[in-house]
């Protein structure tokens, strides 16, 4: 499968301060999420792969094209800025129009494909006859996206598009963002809500002081930590008594209980080994198991190692 985007020891600094230090990595097509705390270099990688930024060293291309100064190239981009970026004093509609003519839509098209656009970001018509300065933030988010659609590209960039949306909203717009990909069109996702990413993305692409730290399927990541301590939370009819047995059994780092829940939160000391034994183990201390959970396996986890290692 050819990538989307690749970058090839890519640089970017601004003065002495880095971006971007000499990372190398692939995204193909489908839903990535790239995630990273402030300062990681997230928004320097997003201006690059949308031409709005030169790398200094190294090279970046989409499709097989250097964004810099490639128009041609743009236009088959969407992005999805993080900020407030609408006019607050024009109605939806007339700003779509106006974007949709410069796009080169003709403009007996540039009307219907404007509502359509609206409608699929299911932004309530009632609200179409306002200023977007009377907009919350949430719906400035859907006019945001609807604008990053109109031109129907193939990659779509998009910047915490879910901030400012409440938990129905953030749910309409993920399931939007999986009809997108299910019709051909590559997403690229910067945001902070891990869980939502998770959920959404196959592939990541961790960002920390200018550097990859992890990049691929969560699956291959996940791989990857392997000799990493594991955490796992277990819901039996008697965790104490477990808790015992694992510990008897040499098999733990430590542990702690929550009574009230029935859970026991354990710390293993070698995976592999321990689940190897696990059925055994089980069956040995004779405690009825309803639940088991990774802790250590979650993306927030994840993010979290690989941004303090």
């Amino acid at each position: 499968m050819n990538a989307v985007v690749q970058a090839r020891e890519l640089s970017r600094w601004y003065g002495i301060v880095m971006g971007l230090n000499n990372v190398s990595f692939e995204i193909e097509s489908g839903l990535t999420g790239v995630v990273g705390p402030n300062g990681a270099g997230k928004s320097t990688l997003i201006q690059i792969i949308t031409g709005q930024l030169q790398a200094s060293s190294g090279t970046l291309t989409v499709f097989g094209e250097v964004p810099w100064n490639n128009p041609r190239l743009l236009q088959r981009i969407g992005y999805c800025p993080e900020g407030e970026a609408v006019p607050k004093e024009l109605r939806p509609l007339d700003w779509l129009k106006g974007l949709a003519s410069i796009s080169g839509i003709r403009r007996e098209e540039a009307t219907v494909r404007c509502e359509a656009i609206l409608d699929r970001v299911k932004l309530p018509r009632e609200h179409w006859s306002k200023t977007m300065g009377q907009y919350s933030k949430g719906m400035k988010q859907r006019v945001k996206l609807a604008q990053g659609l109109l031109h129907e590209p193939e990659l779509l960039v998009l910047d915490e598009p879910m901030n400012g949306l409440d938990p129905m909203g953030r749910q309409e717009v993920a399931n939007i963002l999986k009809e997108l990909v299910a019709l051909g069109v590559c997403i690229i996702i910067s945001s902070h809500i891990l869980a939502e990413l998770e959920a959404l993305c196959k592939n990541v692409l961790v960002l920390n002081w200018g550097r990859v730290l992890a990049s691929g399927s969560q699956k291959e990541i996940r791989s990857d930590l392997k000799n990493w301590s594991e955490e796992l939370s277990i819901q039996c009819d008697a965790p104490e008594k477990l808790a015992r047995h694992l510990f008897d059994a040499g098999v733990l780092l430590g542990f702690d209980l929550d009574t009230n829940e029935n859970l026991l939160h354990i710390r293993v000391k070698d995976a592999p080994a321990f689940y190897a034994r696990w059925t055994e183990l089980l069956l040995e201390s004779q405690v009825t198991v309803q639940a088991i959970r990774s802790q250590s396996r979650s993306l927030r986890n994840i993010f979290d190692k690989v941004t303090t290692t």
